[in-house]
């Protein structure tokens, strides 16, 4: 596109803590968003339909969400219009709007549904980059409570992990991974959606051992921190107090 070309992009955000949802059912344009993204710093969730992203919205804080109008199951326009009512943790979350609609009335239409920026089709993705960070520099209204789980403390936001004021030295895979248990504690996270959440493509992880490796290898790190992560036979994984 020049449309997107990550290569010419301006520097790069240095913060593990911008957290991005991208919503586009158009899977060559979302691969290309999310990996330039990635290389720019940002952390991504890349999802291909509105009923997904209604989903992860619920689950998950974000910066920003990038939402496409025209998608399946639920469509951006609607997915907004949902969000700005739910007031939830991400009732405030900006919405950038990517459309190939550009008529005066779509425009309106669009920032009326509670979109706060509207990028037409095809886009250049350094003024995308110019606009993520425009918003991002917007006050949030609200912002996500930090979790806790016996002596383990997540503050979702800035993606960190306290055990007894340590910080324990945890990869991206582990910090994705307990999130998700987090998230869904005292319920149970099933291995297909720590698939989706946590890797790009989730038939690395999904159907292999990739998954009960991780979690060994997190299980050990948070020795000490007063919780338990169990394996639901069959299911997935639930994390509780001791």
């Amino acid at each position: 596109m020049s449309p997107v070309d990550p290569a010419s992009a301006p520097a790069q955000v240095h913060s593990d803590a911008v957290r991005v949802l991208v919503a586009e059912d158009d899977e060559s344009l979302g691969a290309v968003l999310a990996r330039g993204l990635r290389e720019q710093g940002y952390v991504v969730d890349l999802v291909p339909d509105g009923e997904t992203a209604a989903s992860y919205l619920r689950f998950y804080q974000y910066e920003v969400a990038v939402l496409d109008w025209r998608m399946p199951r639920l469509s951006g326009l609607d997915l907004v219009q949902r969000l700005r009512r739910a007031g939830s943790v991400n009732g405030s979350t900006p919405v950038l709007m990517l459309t190939a609609r550009d008529t005066p009335a779509d425009r309106i239409a669009g920032l009326d549904a509670g979109a706060d920026d509207y990028l037409v089709k095809p886009f250049d993705f350094g003024e995308l980059l110019a606009r993520l960070r425009a918003l991002q520099r917007r006050p949030r209204v609200s912002q996500s409570p930090r979790m806790q789980i016996g002596e383990l403390e997540f503050d979702p936001a800035a993606r960190e992990v306290l055990i007894h004021g340590q910080r324990p030295a945890l990869t991206g895979t582990e910090l994705g991974i307990l999130e998700i248990l987090m998230r869904r504690s005292p319920g149970v996270a099933d291995r297909r959606s720590i698939a989706q959440h946590v890797w790009d493509n989730e038939a690395d992880a999904f159907g292999s051992n990739t998954i009960d490796v991780h979690l060994a290898r997190l299980r050990s790190k948070l020795a000490g921190a007063g919780v338990r992560i169990e394996t639901i036979r069959g299911i997935g994984y639930r994390i509780t107090p001791q």
